[in-house]
């Protein structure tokens, strides 16, 4: 089972019927976290700069956002589940630790020919996938780990117009990547402008700027929005239990400064005499 835009279209008869609203109820259209501005938004600064600080943006994502992570978990689902495996995720992980119920995530987000317990692999078969790019995807399930989230979300906002690839695209953070622009139905299509400096009497391109090419369906706001949330995913996916980690963590200090107050009362009491 491939996702495609009928499966876009499932999620949204899923919230006109109701149940899960902040899963299902939002649509692609109405995305953004609002927590991050923009990448290449910085106030002031003039359109045609769009880009030029590109290694500086930062996905600034929270796996402690539910909201987040269940709008990623759909569009990961529908975006890149296709070329992409999670092969140490199961789709009833996701739906326990998401809060999505069970009828729900069979209904929506398991394949028909899967089951809620399976792990989540991808249709694409292996052969076809080096045959058109290559080379096989690679799974993604400890990709935020190994990479790093910021990794991540620049690599998914710095994809280029490029006649001179096969794919017709590349990419700033991993310049001549097999993966094409998949979702340049969304952003739109950008071409990289590049200035020449001179270096040791040698001249280099080096990129200066982006400008687009064409509009997508979203604005550059929505689509950060869409990315940080497939980011914010990814992390999730990475380590499942860092926001229980991380929440126990704050109770695991608390209770080791209290120790420590009664050990030094402790200590008072039998030494007192002494002193």
């Amino acid at each position: 089972m491939l996702f495609d835009s009928s499966m876009a279209r499932r999620f949204a008869a899923a919230a006109a019927a109701g149940g899960l609203a902040v899963f299902l109820a939002s649509s692609v259209l109405a995305q953004g976290t609002g927590a991050q501005a923009p990448a290449g938004s910085t106030p002031g600064a003039k359109p045609e700069a769009f880009g030029a600080d590109w290694e500086s943006w930062r996905a600034g994502n929270s796996v402690a956002d539910l909201a987040s992570l269940q709008r990623g978990a759909r569009d990961f689902l529908n975006y890149c589940n296709g070329c992409h495996s999670l092969q140490y995720m199961r789709y009833s992980r996701i739906g326990q630790d998401l809060q999505i119920p069970p009828e729900l995530l069979q209904k929506y987000l398991v394949p028909t020919s899967k089951k809620a317990t399976d792990y989540i692999g991808t249709p694409m078969p292996g052969e076809d996938a080096v045959r058109w790019f290559g080379k096989q995807p690679p799974d993604l399930s400890l990709m935020a780990r190994e990479r790093g989230t910021d990794y991540i979300y620049r690599f998914l906002t710095t994809f280029y117009v490029d006649p001179s690839r096969s794919t017709g695209a590349n990419n700033l953070q991993l310049p001549a990547t097999a993966m094409p622009d998949v979702l340049s139905e969304l952003e739109g299509l950008k071409r990289a402008v590049f200035r020449t400096e001179t270096k040791d009497g040698t001249q280099e391109q080096v990129f200066d700027h982006f400008e687009m090419v064409a509009e997508g369906s979203l604005t550059r706001e929505q689509y950060d929005g869409f990315v940080r949330d497939i980011v914010n995913f990814l992390d999730y996916v990475g380590e499942p239990a860092q926001a229980h980690r991380r929440a126990l963590g704050v109770w695991v200090v608390l209770f080791l400064l209290v120790f420590t107050w009664l050990a030094w009362l402790l200590k008072k009491e039998y030494w007192k005499d002494v002193h």
